[in-house]
């Protein structure tokens, strides 16, 4: 398998002329799972960014506190769906199971898209209208995992690691999605602080290392000559421990921990932050940006590198914290979901569209700007943190590119196939 890859992705290089593109129809996002989830991802990613940018700039009532309305949304609103086209996609493969067809996930989309439409009008004029939204949207992932749980359950291959991992963190981001919505229809932002920090820490950010442990050392040794796809489960273990030790931390700040509890947290992240760093050396971060060809691989090892820079910043911050100094704010949590999630979103969502489109596995000038622009608006964010005039700024680079996705590869979803291929 890893021959062909090395070919592709060599031989189609990112000056390469774009397939014409065929006619776009709303059935063919019924043509395979990745197509629907990336659709109503891409829509949900690029609405939730530009509702984010004008709550920002133009005064407007707000029925749930804006912190815990801003975390919901950017935390479960358009991550989950683009979790369940990977889902339905690579994780059949991973199970040796047939997966289900995009038409059994249609229901549960539909839920998911008239939940989120309900919570954000509701963040605004109802907290209980935001609470039935985001209730309908937990009901939808319930289904998604369930199906999910069930492809495992039914699998015979050995190795179920990852897997299993991305089962168990679905499971507490439905715990999360109630909590949500519990939180926002009881008035408690204590309760809707809670659901986003173990929607970030527990659910969505251990899915995201989960996959990224599986496939960026096999993506890599695909493509750089005498690279070893090494990805020893101790890793995973390294990665999720963290990512709970984090959470832990960020869920049970109000708190009084004793000192030296937070000295041993803080120290535990500050290690494990440096060895992810070091991790992504031994990777293949460097070899990633040696050529135009390699932009792919580069934008994924480009988000990686951001995970040991939050758990950095997050060790560094409860280190100062312990000391009876003030913390860095949010800017480790930033440097997680702008940075790691975000530029990891990114990577991996068009990866699949390239690839399952018929399109060459390359990353052209536009797709390359929108994501430089991308990690300009992860470095915006962490310094808004300290010069509140940015967050603006930020949160407008954060729109274009969401939009920019949505527009460019939204629209291949209801395309065919470039290759004439059916799928």
């Amino acid at each position: 398998m890893a021959i062909p890859l090395r070919v592709s992705l060599h031989v189609l290089s990112a000056d390469s002329p774009p397939p014409s593109p065929g006619p776009w129809a709303w059935s063919r996002l019924l043509t395979a799972p990745h197509r629907l989830a990336f659709f109503t991802g891409g829509v949900g990613l690029a609405l939730v960014a530009l509702w984010w940018l004008v709550a920002l700039a133009v005064p407007v009532p707000w029925a749930v506190a804006r912190p815990v309305a801003h975390g919901l949304a950017m935390a479960l609103a358009f991550m989950p769906p683009f979790m369940v086209g990977f889902m339905f996609t690579a994780g059949p493969r991973w199970l040796g199971v047939q997966g289900p067809e995009a038409r059994a996930l249609l229901a549960p989309m539909l839920i998911w898209a008239a939940g989120w439409a309900l919570a954000l009008v509701g963040f605004h004029v109802s907290a209980w209208l935001a609470a039935l939204g985001l209730a309908l949207a937990a009901l939808a992932w319930a289904r998604w995992l369930g199906r999910f749980v069930a492809l495992v359950m039914q699998s015979e291959v050995p190795d179920q690691l990852h897997a299993r991992a991305v089962a168990a963190a679905g499971l507490l981001g439905l715990l999360a999605m109630l909590l949500g919505a519990a939180g926002v229809g009881l008035g408690s932002p204590t309760w809707g602080r809670v659901a986003v920090q173990l929607a970030l820490w527990g659910f969505v950010a251990p899915v995201f290392a989960a996959v990224s442990h599986r496939m960026i050392p096999f993506f890599t040794a695909a493509v750089l000559p005498g690279l070893e796809a090494w990805r020893p489960n101790s890793l995973l273990a390294l990665m999720l421990g963290s990512l709970a030790v984090a959470g832990v931390v960020e869920i049970t700040a109000t708190l009084a921990w004793p000192p030296a509890v937070l000295l041993g947290a803080a120290t535990l992240l500050v290690l494990a932050g440096a060895a992810l760093l070091a991790l992504a050396l031994r990777w293949g971060l460097v070899g990633s940006l040696r050529g135009v060809h390699l932009r792919l691989l580069a934008m994924l090892h480009g988000g990686f590198v951001w995970l040991g820079v939050a758990l950095l910043l997050e060790g560094w911050s409860v280190g100062l914290q312990a000391l009876g100094q003030a913390g860095l704010g949010l800017a480790p949590l930033h440097a997680l979901t702008v940075g790691y999630l975000g530029c990891t979103l990114v990577a991996m969502a068009t990866r699949v569209a390239s690839g399952h489109s018929g399109r060459p596995l390359a990353v052209d000038g536009p797709a390359w700007a929108f994501y430089l622009l991308l990690q300009a608006t992860a470095l915006l964010r962490l310094a808004a943190v300290w010069e509140g005039r940015l967050l603006l700024l930020a949160a407008f680079g954060w729109a274009v590119v969401a939009a920019a996705w949505a527009l460019r590869y939204g629209r291949w979803m209801g395309q065919p196939r470039a290759d004439g291929r059916p799928g």
